[in-house]
C-alpha cells in the first residue's frame, strides 16, 4: 500500500524561464509547490519543504507558484505581489522565506519593512505593488494550478505528478525519494 495518492499531472512544466527555482535545474527530482503566503497549512509546510531540500541536496530542485486563495486569505495576493516585486530585484527567495516565517504580518507596512530588510529599492518595490505590476504572472500561476487540478494549498507536484499524501516530512521525503529511485 502506498503512502501517496498520485492524481493529476502538471499541465505547465517547471521551467527556468517562467518559474522561481531553488537548487540545481538538472536535479533528477523537481518538487513544485502551489502556495499561498497567508495559508496556515502552507506556513506549516514551509519548514517541511526546507528540511526535504536539505536532506535531498543536489538531487532536488524546488519551484514555487502562486495560488492565492483571496476569498479566505485577503492579504495573500499582495504578498505574492511583494514576492514578485522582490524577485524583480533578484530577491524572490529571501522575500519568500520572510513571508512564510511571519505570516501574521502581511499588510503593506510589513511588506515595506521586509523590502528594507532585504535592502531593496523601496521606491521600485512600492511602485510595483501600487501598479499591480505582476498581476499577469500571479494569474498565470493560478490558472496553471487550476488546469493541473490544484484543490487548495499547499499542493505539491513531484516531477509533474500531483502528490496527494500528507505534507509532513516523512511522507513528502518518501515520495521524493521514490521518484528519485525511479529516475536515477
Amino acid at each position: 500500500m502506498s503512502m501517496t495518492d498520485w492524481g493529476s499531472t502538471l499541465t505547465e512544466p517547471v521551467s527556468p524561464e517562467r518559474d522561481h527555482i531553488r537548487g540545481p535545474q538538472q536535479a533528477p527530482v523537481t518538487l513544485l509547490e502551489y502556495g499561498d503566503y497567508e495559508c496556515p497549512y502552507c506556513g506549516a509546510a514551509y519548514p517541511v519543504v526546507e528540511a526535504v531540500r536539505d536532506t535531498m541536496g543536489d538531487a532536488l530542485s524546488f519551484a514555487y507558484r502562486h495560488f492565492p486563495l483571496t476569498t479566505v486569505h485577503p492579504r495573500a495576493y499582495q504578498a505574492a505581489q511583494a514576492a514578485e516585486a522582490a524577485g524583480a530585484q533578484r530577491q524572490f527567495w529571501p522575500m519568500h522565506d520572510l513571508l512564510f516565517e511571519d505570516q501574521r504580518h502581511l499588510d503593506l507596512p510589513d511588506l515595506l519593512g521586509r523590502a528594507r530588510v532585504l535592502d531593496l529599492d523601496v521606491d521600485e518595490f512600492t511602485a510595483a505593488l501600487a501598479t499591480d505590476a505582476f498581476a499577469d504572472r500571479i494569474e498565470a500561476d493560478f490558472i496553471s494550478g487550476v488546469r493541473s487540478g490544484v484543490p487548495g494549498t499547499p499542493t505539491f507536484f513531484v516531477n509533474g505528478i500531483r502528490y496527494g499524501g500528507p505534507p509532513d516530512y516523512d511522507n513528502l521525503l518518501r515520495a521524493v525519494q521514490m521518484v528519485e529511485a525511479r529516475v536515477t
